[in-house]
């Protein structure tokens, strides 16, 4: 992890400082929308992993399912192998909508982020214009997403004003409803203009064939509706079987999210536009993509294909809160992206970023679907080749009562004592009383 360790020693200390107090703030408002959405939240969770395993078990029906019933709807569907197949594709669908040179609209998606496809469609001489506030931010900046809800976790409404100005949408302003008015102003004119829509799919109903997407902008709304064209793109594993477990994870999603009882937008997408409509698209396309899941369903890594990507597990994360999404150098951070990147792309890639874990198990206390994400930490770390100096002295060190307890006594005076492990990160505090005293205390 030497690469993820110098990035954390020279993070800006307000970068991290930004991290650390968003994601926390973020942690404290799941754990208050929770308790208001459920009355046992446990319950919950079990239910929707249980919902989210079985769909895992009968992918292939469900998605066929899907396939039949968005068909009968109106909506093309497409099925993608591999990310080069995705981007040949949805590039082939914009350009049979307007050429060369015209504007396509594209709201969040971690999806299109996976497939590298802003830069496909730019290389084809397409103007992309993310429409997501904090995905527009880092899109002017060059940068790439932090966090995969909150895409400009790592910057503050100074610098977003800096770049706002920089850019000619107005002057500098430290208000968040001014600059989200000249955001709102350019992005207006991209919307009137475009031809095509590009979305990613919180989930997809089998039963029904309808299409949801969340949102707290409006957005994603614009991007779907004002162009002539929708292109909606999903991972296999974002399927629902029924519309009645739409309710459950549209509370958890919300809740595990941003810590909101429910996002301020939900669109349900049935199809194009019908004969009478007021608005909507003439043409909705459905990208399905695999990219690599067909393998991770078939392997150790499988239930990381319930996630449904609402960041809980970046927030409640110690690691992420020090070094930002940027230091996992991959399109998915955090503990999700530690088990997920190197399960789509190999241990052999990317393996190296399942390391940037204290596996305290906080992740997966926090999953809406309950994924055992330290335990799949632990077997990728197994596939890794390691250097054995350190693990043996550890291993010699465990192995004996004396040396165990002369170093957990001696572990608050070495603790307290400088050392370049803390130089970057918080010093660990103790939860709870002494174990051995209070066993003594009852032998």
């Amino acid at each position: 992890m030497n690469q993820f360790d110098d990035y954390v020693k020279a993070l800006d200390p307000d970068v991290r400082a930004s991290v650390r107090k968003a994601t926390t703030n973020v942690a404290r408002a799941r754990e208050r929308a929770l308790s208001v959405l459920f009355e046992d939240a446990e319950s919950a969770r079990l239910r929707a992993m249980e919902v989210k395993s079985h769909v895992l078990d009968n992918l292939r029906g469900y998605l066929l399912r899907l396939e039949e019933r968005c068909v009968h709807n109106g909506i093309v569907v497409h099925w993608a192998s591999t990310a080069d197949e995705a981007r040949i594709l949805i590039g082939e669908l914009c350009l049979g909508a307007g050429g060369v040179g015209e504007t396509v609209v594209k709201a969040k998606s971690m999806a299109t982020e996976e497939i590298h496809l802003n830069e496909h469609l730019e290389g084809l001489g397409l103007e992309v214009v993310e429409t997501d506030l904090g995905e527009f931010v880092v899109q002017l900046d060059h940068d790439t997403p932090s966090h995969i809800v909150a895409p400009i976790i790592h910057k503050d409404r100074h610098s977003v004003s800096e770049t706002f100005q920089r850019e000619g949408l107005g002057p500098q302003s430290s208000d968040p409803a001014t600059l989200a008015g000249q955001a709102r102003d350019f992005l207006r004119e991209k919307f009137k203009r475009a031809k095509v829509g590009i979305s990613g799919i919180n989930f997809a109903i089998a039963e029904t064939g309808r299409l949801v997407l969340v949102e707290n902008e409006g957005n994603n709304r614009l991007s779907t509706t004002a162009p002539k064209v929708h292109i909606a793109v999903m991972g296999i594993e974002k399927v629902l079987p029924r519309e009645s477990d739409l309710p459950l994870f549209l509370k958890l999603l919300a809740g595990s999210a941003t810590g909101q009882l429910l996002t301020v937008y939900t669109h349900l997408i049935h199809g194009p536009r019908k004969a009478g409509d007021l608005d909507g698209p003439d043409e909705v396309h459905l990208v399905i993509l695999d990219n690599g899941r067909s393998k991770v369903m078939n392997g150790p890594y499988r239930e990381i294909l319930r996630c449904i990507r609402c960041g809980a597990c970046l927030n409640a994360c110690p690691v992420y809160r020090a070094s930002s999404g940027h230091a996992y150098g991959h399109v998915y951070s955090g503990p999700l992206g530690a088990v997920l990147g190197p399960a789509l792309e190999g241990v052999a890639g990317v393996g190296t970023i399942a390391k940037a874990s204290t596996l305290c198990g906080a992740c997966e206390e926090v999953c809406p679907v309950k994924i055992p994400i330290p335990a799949m930490l632990l077997k990728l770390r197994s596939e890794l080749k390691q250097p054995r100096a350190p693990w043996l002295a550890f291993q010699q060190a465990a192995s004996s009562q004396r040396a165990w307890s002369l170093a957990t006594a001696s572990l608050p005076v070495l603790s307290s004592l400088p050392n370049p492990w803390t130089a970057n990160r918080e010093r660990p505090q103790r939860q709870g009383r002494d174990f051995r005293r209070w066993w003594d205390e009852r032998a």
